[in-house]
């Protein structure tokens, strides 16, 4: 993205990004039929960078939103080696198989160095990816405007569009995806293993504080034992933190992924918080607050963009870098210089 001198911004993103010539009618049609080869082109128009792309996939979007809204929105997060890929492809089958329609979006950020990601989350799911009833997209970041935040929202109303009626986000690890994940779906399941270690605990607290419910994966064999106390304390500390959402009391439970065990309770746990937030107003009042969230955070993404790519600011950028580097400019008065140059640049 860039602004010329008139200060108005453009989008000039280059893309390799190869689409079928369809129409917006054409997309919205086959979205609303789920044909699921439009399904995926649709997606891949929402994924792209081209000022083109981005266009006609508002459009296709604006058009989409009246049949939006109408799926339970879960995020499904955890430490690494917790098993998501393998909790997501048994509670995925498992829902298909009561009659549910599943989208996966796994979110996998993309690398700020190469760009590139690895995807690898439909190779994991090798029996729901083949479910007639599920759809899996692993998307990457890329990096660019808006992110994981425009990308992954929009894909979602794109399945909800196609009558998917559970959506599941699932986030690579623990850090700032998570946060960004929260603020796009109703519950938010943080799955955790027995055993973990005290080096964990730091960012445990963090995580379990932005939680609905917290499951412990993989209790099954001898394990079991270990995941029954786990739970007990993991309750413990649940009973100190302020709850994620109002009028819901968060709790531990477990589950195995190879037995099935506690897989049935976990989905009557999401069911009774939709019922208790639905009949308190929280539920829709998270979604209003998350339209806004989306909105400021688009802007806050629009504007950085626009300032850095503007002609001079970049142009002094570097020179204002080396003087703060070298202790010669406080970063302060390099902020007020760079500002100066670019509120000059837009007023000619």
């Amino acid at each position: 993205m860039s602004a010329g001198g008139d200060g108005k911004a453009s989008l000039n993103f280059s893309s390799k990004v190869r689409l079928p010539r369809l129409s917006v009618e054409q997309y919205v049609k086959g979205v609303r039929e789920n044909n699921r080869t439009v399904l995926a082109q649709a997606i891949t128009l929402v994924e792209s960078n081209s000022a083109a792309h981005m266009e006609m996939a508002q459009e296709v979007i604006r058009q989409l939103l009246p049949h939006t809204g109408n799926s339970i929105r879960i995020g499904v997060s955890g430490v690494p080696g917790a098993g998501k890929s393998t909790f997501i492809e048994a509670f995925g089958t498992m829902l298909c198989e009561k009659g549910h329609r599943v989208a996966v979006l796994a979110v996998d950020p993309s690398s700020t160095v190469t760009r590139g990601s690895i995807l690898g989350d439909k190779t994991r799911m090798e029996l729901l990816s083949r479910n007639p009833q599920a759809f899996i997209r692993p998307s990457a970041t890329g990096g660019t405007l808006g992110g994981v935040n425009r990308k992954t929202r929009e894909t979602m109303l794109i399945c909800e569009a196609a009558g998917y009626d559970v959506i599941l986000v699932e986030t690579v690890g623990v850090g700032q995806s998570e946060t960004t994940v929260r603020s796009m779906v109703d519950f938010f399941l943080l799955l955790m293993l027995t055993g973990a270690g005290d080096e964990l605990q730091g960012i445990k607290k963090g995580i379990m504080e932005i939680a609905d419910a917290l499951l412990i994966h993989k209790a099954d064999g001898e394990n079991r034992t270990r995941a029954l106390i786990a739970k007990g304390e993991y309750n413990r500390v649940l009973h100190y933190l302020q709850p994620a959402t109002t009028g819901w009391e968060t709790k531990a439970y477990m589950c195995s992924s190879v037995t099935g065990e506690g897989i049935p309770e976990i989905w009557d746990v999401i069911g009774q918080f939709r019922e208790t937030t639905v009949k308190s107003g929280g539920f829709e009042a998270r979604r209003k607050a998350q339209l806004l969230d989306w909105m400021h955070s688009m802007a806050q993404d629009y504007l950085r963009a626009t300032f850095f790519g503007n002609p001079q600011v970049a142009q002094l950028l570097p020179a204002i870098e080396q003087a703060v580097a070298s202790g010669e400019l406080s970063p302060t008065s390099a902020v007020q210089q760079l500002v100066a140059v670019y509120e000059k640049a837009i007023m000619k």
